[in-house]
C-alpha cells in the first residue's frame, strides 16, 4: 500500500542539515583569518558573476520566447529556421559554445563590423576591443536562449484552443490574444522550468572563467594558485555559489506557491 505523503509537505531537513554547514563555514570565515582574507577576495567576483547571469538571461528570454513563437509560426520557413537554431545550439556543450564565440565568432563579427564602417567612413575597431565579458555574455546569451525556446513552446502549447478562439470571436487581434489570453496562462507552466534554468545559469556562469573574465570561480584560481591553499579557497568558491543558488531556488518556491493559490 502506497503511504499516502506528500513531498510538498515534508520537513525540510535538508534545509536544517544545509544550514548547519552553511553556519559552520560562515563561522570560519568570521574567525578564521585565512578565510576572512580568502572570501574578501572571491566576494569582489560576486558581481560579475550576478551581471553575467542576469544580462544572460534577461537576453536568452526575448530571443528564447521569439524563437518559440516562430517555432508556433504558420510560416514553414520560420518555423525550420527556428528548429534549425534550436537543435544545432542544443548539441553544443556550452564550454564548447564559449570558446566558439570567443574566439571564432566574435572575431567574425568585429570584421563584418569593420567591413561595414570602411563602408560608412567609420574607423575601425580591433578584435581586443570587444571586451571577454561581453563575449561570455553573447554566449551564455546563444547557449540558453535553445533551451528556453523549448520551454517557452511547450508553455503556449499547453493554453487550451478553445480560449484562444473564444478570444478571436471577441474580437481580439493575434497580440492582444497573446497578451491578455495566452501568455498570463502559459506563465505559470513555464516559472518552474524557467526558475531551473535561471539558477543553472549561475552554477554555468562559472564557465566564464576559462577566459579570463574576473568572477567568483576566476578569483578562486588565481586565489589558489597564489596561497596554495586549495581545500580553503574551494571550501569558500562553494559556499558562495551554494548561498546564492539555495536561496534563489527556495525564493522561487515560495513565488510558485503563492502563484498557483491566486485564482484564475
Amino acid at each position: 500500500m502506497i503511504p499516502d505523503t506528500k513531498p510538498d509537505k515534508d520537513f525540510p531537513w535538508w534545509l536544517i542539515f544545509a544550514g548547519g554547514l552553511a553556519a559552520m563555514f560562515l563561522y570560519r570565515v568570521i574567525a578564521d583569518d585565512l578565510y576572512a582574507q580568502v572570501f574578501r577576495t572571491l566576494s569582489k567576483g560576486i558581481g560579475i558573476t550576478v551581471f553575467v547571469t542576469v544580462v544572460g538571461f534577461s537576453l536568452a528570454c526575448l530571443i528564447g520566447l521569439a524563437l518559440a513563437t516562430a517555432c508556433l509560426s504558420r510560416f514553414l520557413v520560420l518555423r525550420q529556421l527556428a528548429r534549425f537554431y534550436i537543435e544545432i545550439v542544443r548539441g553544443i556543450p556550452i564550454l564548447v559554445l564559449l570558446l566558439y564565440v570567443a574566439f571564432v565568432l566574435a572575431p567574425a563579427a568585429v570584421a563584418g563590423w569593420n567591413w561595414l564602417a570602411e563602408g560608412l567612413g567609420q574607423d575601425p575597431i580591433r578584435t581586443r576591443d570587444f571586451p571577454l565579458l561581453w563575449r561570455a555574455v553573447m554566449a551564455l546569451t546563444i547557449g540558453y536562449s535553445a533551451f528556453l525556446a523549448e520551454v517557452f513552446r511547450a508553455g503556449l502549447q499547453s493554453v487550451d484552443e478553445g480560449q484562444i478562439e473564444a478570444a478571436e470571436a471577441l474580437g481580439l487581434n493575434g497580440w492582444q490574444r497573446f497578451r491578455y489570453i495566452v501568455f498570463p496562462q502559459a506563465f505559470r507552466m513555464i516559472l518552474p522550468p524557467l526558475g531551473n534554468d535561471f539558477v543553472a545559469m549561475v552554477k554555468d556562469s562559472s564557465l566564464v572563467s576559462v577566459l579570463g573574465v574576473a568572477d567568483i570561480t576566476q578569483l578562486g584560481k588565481v586565489t589558489a594558485a597564489g596561497n596554495f591553499r586549495y581545500f580553503e579557497t574551494y571550501n569558500v568558491v562553494a559556499l558562495i555559489y551554494l548561498m546564492m543558488t539555495v536561496s534563489l531556488s527556495l525564493l522561487l518556491r515560495k513565488f510558485e506557491a503563492r502563484l498557483r493559490k491566486r485564482p484564475g
